[in-house]
């Protein structure tokens, strides 16, 4: 049985109620960003370990955009044709991206909930005038699916419900990302313009550059007692699954100068901590790298 249950409240905004009763309880989610799922240079090996382990957790499966890498179109000046996968060498491309997908994802899809857009999916929807995401989760769907699209950004709350003990919720905010990330900075700068303009988010996760780190932000507030009180805001960066670099013998991301790119996604945990005063604890939460 579910501890957990999935809304859409509208096209960017989705809840997960979460019962956590008991000291020690936990639920746990995939937060996922740069699957490219249909280029050859996707670790699926990897990707299959983390989508097993989410059904082994009973952990929705969150997609922060960019599942397509969807290239490999008639009129797409970037298309190579050693970078597109048998089974889509065809003359239905797009739909044969939509129609692999989800049955590859078949078996997860009691699992896979919030699926935004990245810039490969926005591209094909300016161009092609379809738009994957929203195929993919209808396909889903009707199969007995709970997957719903969101947007090239939005929020999710966990609201956490502790039984006799206080209830209360975690925010997070995702955005798939923009630029390049910066040799140096990895895109870690924008942790302080972000905190700014996302100030009540607890958890700000996103991809695009390929990375994978985590930053705390703490910050104080006054609360409505008038004390001053300390939070924190964890940004997340999700690295994905492409791995392109492989031997450096050559290729585009080779002869551009970009550097070998961690692969992978992360953990999200929120649990019921102990306390000596029960009926006061709010949940909290963990992230761990999906290495």
């Amino acid at each position: 049985m579910n501890n957990w249950k999935f809304r859409e409240v509208s096209r960017n905004v989705h809840v997960f109620d979460i019962n956590l009763p008991r000291v020690g309880d936990e639920q746990w989610f995939l937060l996922q960003s740069d699957v490219h799922w249909d280029n050859p240079k996707c670790d699926r090996k990897k990707l299959k370990k983390h989508l097993d382990l989410a059904v082994k957790r009973n952990a929705p499966i969150l997609d922060f955009g960019d599942f397509f890498c969807a290239m490999q179109g008639k009129y797409d000046r970037r298309s190579s044709k050693k970078d597109i996968r048998p089974e889509h060498q065809n003359n239905h491309y797009l739909d044969s991206l939509v129609s692999t997908a989800a049955e590859y994802l078949k078996p997860y899809q009691k699992l896979v909930t919030v699926r935004g857009v990245g810039n490969h999916e926005s591209a094909i929807h300016k161009n092609h005038e379809t738009d994957l995401t929203e195929r993919l989760t209808e396909r889903l769907r009707a199969d007995g699916g709970i997957a719903r699209r969101g947007g090239y950004s939005g929020y999710i709350r966990f609201h956490i419900h502790n039984g006799k003990r206080q209830n209360n919720s975690l925010k997070l905010w995702y955005f798939h990302g923009s630029g390049g990330g910066g040799p140096v900075t990895r895109g870690v700068i924008q942790t302080n313009r972000q905190s700014v303009y996302v100030s009540d988010a607890d958890i700000i996760a996103t991809g695009h550059v390929h990375e994978s780190w985590q930053v705390a932000v703490q910050r104080i507030r006054l609360n409505t007692s008038d004390k001053v009180v300390h939070e924190r805001q964890t940004h997340v960066k999700i690295a994905g699954y492409k791995e392109e670099y492989e031997d450096g013998h050559g290729g585009w991301h080779i002869e551009t100068g970009k550097p070998p790119k961690p692969t992978g996604a992360w953990w999200l945990r929120i649990y019921q901590p102990s306390s000596e005063n029960e009926n006061k604890q709010p949940a909290e939460y963990e992230l761990y790298e999906a290495k």
